[in-house]
């Protein structure tokens, strides 16, 4: 735990949430106005309705009083770069700056008859809102947008604080450009603290600030056995098939406890949060009787241990199968590193795994196809700190410190090109939000919540390096 944080004297709290509800029914009229823009960054998707979603967030960062409104792109090996947003308004002297992320893509809509209503057509039911992006993550971008004018109707003239605020436009399609944005536009984007407005909260009620993300290592293994097939009959006895042999390499990846069995490997039990059993086996939607993987508490397996998967395997299908013995088989693996492991050294430690465990001698090739860095926020910053005071404040109760299993690759990026950077991860989404799946939704009262503690960390930090509050 970390020591608990002074905002500095005379913060207008009640003011605050006074101007986030009485803001909220133009919030959601807007967040209902992007949602209705099916921007999708995938190849296979009509761009211009990138294009409009892109405009549509420049001008309301325009009508948040932001001077300075571009939309950028940057091309990629892959293909042009999707339209991105970029905002400012330049830090008076002595002030920091403040950097806000979101993206306005989103994830295809999927099999629309698993929807409740139409995905692009927002929908309030029960107190939630429902659309695709309605909370990945035009929700995170209207949470910038709002907090940003309770900022200057709060503090008014005294505000000097640095704001940029970028807006990603293919973040849903593994944002191929962003090093290279980055790269190109270093000084417009240059913060002393990162807000990413892309993760979720504990529960409803119970806020949460992501302090930890697995890195990640992508490889495709292939086994082969023979020069070309032969007939099972015949040859077989003497001769395991290639999916016999890769399945034998693949085993070999898990203990019989099911933990990951590569060594050179780093593993924490560092987490003070319980995720009880019976939650996340509800959250997985795990078989009863299928019992869970890996050791220490579910917690750290999520997030502080390494977790591998496999993820796709070419073998022969079923259903064109004849009685023949594969020569050769493929998996593709997904590693996911805890929070101190070097990518690069995990990657080795994997391949060193696979070759020395080649089943009967058969010829193993690893191809490393994707590394990325782990992350861990500094918990002793006072941007940290005060972020921690803002969440408390907004939702009346501390918040609590969690990880993501997954991966934001973006976030090494960040944290390679600012070093000197404060990134905190933060979120508007709850565990029944289902962003990327059928129904998705935003939880109105927590969003409104969200927006009164980004609003609260704008006015803190202004406020401690402010003429009556510099540290």
């Amino acid at each position: 735990m970390t020591e608990s944080w002074t905002p500095p004297p005379s913060l207008p709290v009640e003011a605050v949430r006074e101007a986030v509800r009485a803001g909220m029914p133009r919030t959601v009229e807007r967040l209902r106005e992007l949602v209705a823009i099916p921007g999708i960054a995938w190849e296979s998707f009509d761009p211009e309705q990138l294009e409009r979603s892109a405009r549509a967030v420049a001008a309301l960062l325009e009508e948040a009083g932001l001077g300075e409104v571009e939309i950028l792109r940057v091309p990629h090996a892959g293909g042009p770069g999707r339209p991105a947003v970029v905002a400012r308004r330049r830090a008076a002297p002595g002030r920091p700056t403040v950097l806000l992320y979101a993206h306005h893509d989103v994830q295809p809509p999927g099999r629309r008859e698993l929807w409740h209503s139409d995905p692009f057509t927002a929908e309030e039911r029960d107190g939630r809102l429902y659309g695709r992006g309605a909370a990945d993550d035009k929700a995170g971008v209207m949470a910038h947008v709002a907090a940003l004018r309770v900022l200057d109707a709060v503090a008014g003239e005294d505000a000097g604080l640095g704001v940029t605020v970028f807006v990603e436009g293919e973040e849903e399609a593994g944002s191929p450009s962003f090093r290279a944005f980055l790269e190109a536009y270093r000084d417009r984007l240059a913060a002393d603290v990162i807000v990413i407005a892309d993760s979720a909260n504990w529960e409803v009620g119970v806020p949460a600030l992501t302090t930890s993300l697995r890195g990640v290592v992508g490889a495709v293994v292939e086994v082969s056995a023979l020069a070309h097939a032969v007939h099972s009959g015949m040859y077989g006895g003497p001769l395991l098939d290639a999916p016999t042999l890769l399945s034998r390499l693949i085993a070999t990846l898990h203990d019989d406890d099911g933990a990951v069995a590569v060594e050179g490997l780093h593993a924490e039990d560092s987490t003070d949060l319980v995720y009880d059993e019976d939650r996340f086996r509800a959250d997985a939607a795990v078989l009863d009787g299928v019992r869970l993987a890996g050791r220490g508490s579910v917690a750290s397996r999520l997030w502080t241990r390494p977790a591998l998967s496999v993820t796709g395997m070419d073998v022969t299908p079923v259903d064109v199968a004849s009685n023949t013995i594969a020569p050769s088989a493929r998996a593709r693996l997904s590693l996911r590193i805890a929070p101190g492991q070097d990518p690069a050294a995990a990657a080795e430690a994997l391949r060193r795994h696979l070759l020395e465990h080649a089943p009967f001698g058969a010829r193993v090739d690893v191809r490393i196809e994707e590394t990325g860095q782990p992350f861990r926020t500094d918990m002793s910053s006072t941007a940290a700190r005060a972020m921690q005071w803002a969440l408390g404040q907004a939702w009346g109760r501390p918040p609590v410190e969690t990880g993501v299993g997954g991966s934001i690759p973006f976030t090494a990026d960040l944290t390679e090109v600012y070093p000197g950077a404060d990134i905190l991860i933060t979120g508007v989404e709850d565990p029944d939000s289902r962003a990327h799946g059928a129904d998705e939704s935003l939880h109105l009262g927590e969003f409104e919540r969200a927006v009164v503690a980004e609003a609260l960390l704008l006015l803190a930090l202004d406020a401690a390096h402010g003429p009556a509050g510099r540290e």
